[in-house]
């Protein structure tokens, strides 16, 4: 697994501590899901996308946090929380970028569990007792190349790991197959912003600069549309990830890669069986389903 070395910048935050506050209040008030979205959402997921869950007897009975991998468009959270919060009655908080909350979509998403990821959220959150949702690879995973399908683009994050031990959590493995063959990249999101055009737009000033973790690929999907494909998915939970104990102390950074690493390992020892799986069960597709997925 690639490993890069983020650097700090003095760029302004994002949000004010007074929006923070206000975020932070909203997202405590919602106790849960609207039922009748996340009914009419998980049918459509049972029909389409027909997950096979396993290991749901792995996530402990306390409060716990969610790591593991993210898929193109960010969209797995999709399958994930409806699909949990279906089998166990579990409502997943999903931690998500900056860029969502910066406009009105992120706001509206809420009631369905996306939540700003930053350290004060996650610590309210955590403080009132409920189960996280975290993607360590961010938007870099979720836009990732067809090369790095199914692999973790984690860099050195690590702040999933502090937030645990400051609030006695332990972590909860997930491993997901299936949302990354749901489009084919007609051009990576890498080559998109290098293109000319984009080149020519920025130089003009029709553009400002783009971050480039937040540029998604051009996709592809069912019959050359933006359709997804009706790909099959497998997710599959493991063992609970003891997290030292580390309320009232820092944590060191010793603690911080040893739990980082065996989390790690474990997402990518999920995701590797999930492959596993599938391949195993292709044979038994529908007719329809292994056309509109080759």
């Amino acid at each position: 697994m690639a490993k890069k070395i983020e650097t700090k910048t003095d760029k302004k935050p994002a949000f004010s501590a007074d929006e923070l506050t206000a975020l932070v209040e909203k997202f405590l008030a919602i106790e849960g899901p609207d039922e009748k979205s996340f009914r009419r959402l998980n049918g459509f997921i049972e029909r389409y996308f027909a997950p096979t869950v396993v290991g749901l007897d792995n996530i402990p009975d306390e409060p716990t946090l969610f790591i593991g991998n993210h898929a193109m468009f960010g969209l797995d959270g999709m399958i994930l929380m409806p699909t949990v919060y279906q089998q166990t009655g579990r409502f997943l908080r999903a931690m998500a970028d900056n860029a969502w909350f910066q406009t009105s979509t992120g706001e509206k998403m809420a009631s369905s569990g996306m939540v700003l990821g930053h350290p004060a959220v996650c610590s309210a959150l955590m403080e009132a007792g409920h189960d996280l949702l975290v993607f360590p690879g961010g938007a870099g995973e979720a836009n990732k190349t067809v090369e790095e399908k199914y692999s973790l683009v984690w860099r050195e994050r690590t702040g999933f790991v502090r937030m645990a031990a400051q609030h006695g959590y332990n972590i909860t493995p997930f491993g997901m197959v299936g949302p990354d063959d749901w489009w084919d990249h007609v051009i990576e999101g890498r080559d998109l912003l290098n293109s000319r055009p984009v080149k020519l737009l920025q130089k003009l000033g029709v553009i400002g600069d783009i971050r480039p973790d937040i540029v998604p690929p051009i996709p592809r999907g069912v019959f050359n549309t933006l359709l997804p494909k009706p790909e099959r998915c497998f997710l599959a939970f493991g063992k609970p990830i003891e997290v030292p104990d580390c309320r009232k102390r820092s944590v060191s950074v010793a603690i911080q890669k040893s739990v980082r690493d065996q989390t790690a390992q474990s997402v990518e020892s999920l995701v590797g069986d999930m492959l596993k799986m599938r391949a195993r069960n292709k044979h038994r597709e529908g007719a329809i389903r292994r056309l509109l997925t080759r």
